[in-house]
């Protein structure tokens, strides 16, 4: 089976990516930007002709999209978020209309939910975020396409590799870098959110990809349990052994605030993949740390 990864060098592109190798059966190939892609591609600037001609000449049998933007920059949030998925599908219809596509989404789809409630794949969209929209309009280019396409919702991601811009990535950072009795400033904690783990997510993908039946357009990706961000990062400090003071009095996200809740039922990844988290959230944490230790050694911060 060939299967070709966009944003194979990525966080949960390169989970994905190593699940792949060692699978049995399977021919992987990269897609992207970096220096280490077999199919270097820029899904932000590239037509779908082009995209089309070295498509073909890979022959996928499935292509699973890593590939996305985060952050506050409107335009490549367009550009990735909802003209890449609309560029991919296009050359796909033209040069392998039978291969599988598996999209990452967000939950951040959803929007607001009621506390305590868990969103299922039937459930309204409404996004509060510029980010949120543009992943949603990205899931209507895959899934008003035409193709043999899934998009998974993926909830919170958290563990190995997880990038400086969100806040676990950039806690454990903070962590390493600081003291180990300094004062780690952060915002509101309260809000409630649905943690997975990156690798748990990669499977999820190669289930997915390699699925032989036919599946549902969407599928939520979580562990289907909210707690508190507080709890996160109270378990990343005992990780760190962090003996300061964490205090909630800085700016917090604006997302936060506006979702105060937000838990996924992944029941139906369940029934149709065969797919259930392994990872507990320590476990998460615990190899966040470990691989954040791992990095390059910086001065510590006093």
């Amino acid at each position: 089976m060939r299967i070709l990864v966009l944003g194979h060098s990525g966080y949960l592109g390169g989970h994905v990516a190593r699940e792949l190798r060692a699978l049995p059966g399977v021919r992987f190939f990269g897609a992207g930007r970096g220096p280490t892609a077999d199919l270097a591609v820029d899904l932000a600037t590239v037509g779908p002709g082009p995209r089309a001609e070295r498509l073909f000449s890979y022959a996928p049998d499935a292509v699973i999209n890593c590939a996305g933007a985060v952050g506050p920059q409107s335009m490549a949030l367009a550009e990735v978020n909802v003209r890449g998925p609309a560029v991919l599908c296009a050359a796909l219809r033209e040069a392998a209309p039978t291969a599988r596509l598996v999209h990452f989404g967000s939950a951040a789809e959803y929007g607001p939910s009621g506390i305590g409630e868990r969103v299922t794949e039937q459930s309204a969209a409404r996004p509060t975020t510029l980010y949120g929209a543009t992943k949603l309009a990205g899931t209507l280019a895959v899934t008003s396409s035409g193709l043999d396409a899934v998009v998974l919702r993926i909830t919170n991601p958290v563990g190995p590799g997880a990038p400086a811009a969100g806040l676990p990535g950039r806690l454990a950072r903070q962590l390493r870098d600081l003291g180990p009795r300094s004062v780690v400033r952060l915002g509101d904690l309260s809000a409630h959110r649905d943690f997975v783990d990156a690798r748990d997510v990669a499977h999820a993908a190669v289930l997915a990809a390699i699925d032989g039946g036919p599946l549902p357009p969407v599928l939520n990706i979580g562990r289907g349990q909210a707690v508190p961000v507080r709890e996160l990062v109270y378990e990343l400090a005992r990780a760190a052994g962090f003996k300061g003071h964490i205090e909630e009095n800085a700016e917090g996200s604006a997302r936060s605030a506006d979702v105060p809740w937000q838990c996924s039922d992944p029941s139906a990844a369940r029934t149709t993949l065969g797919w259930s988290p392994q990872y507990a959230l320590a476990d998460s944490v615990s190899a966040l740390w470990a691989a954040v230790r791992a990095e390059p050694d910086r001065e510590p911060v006093h």
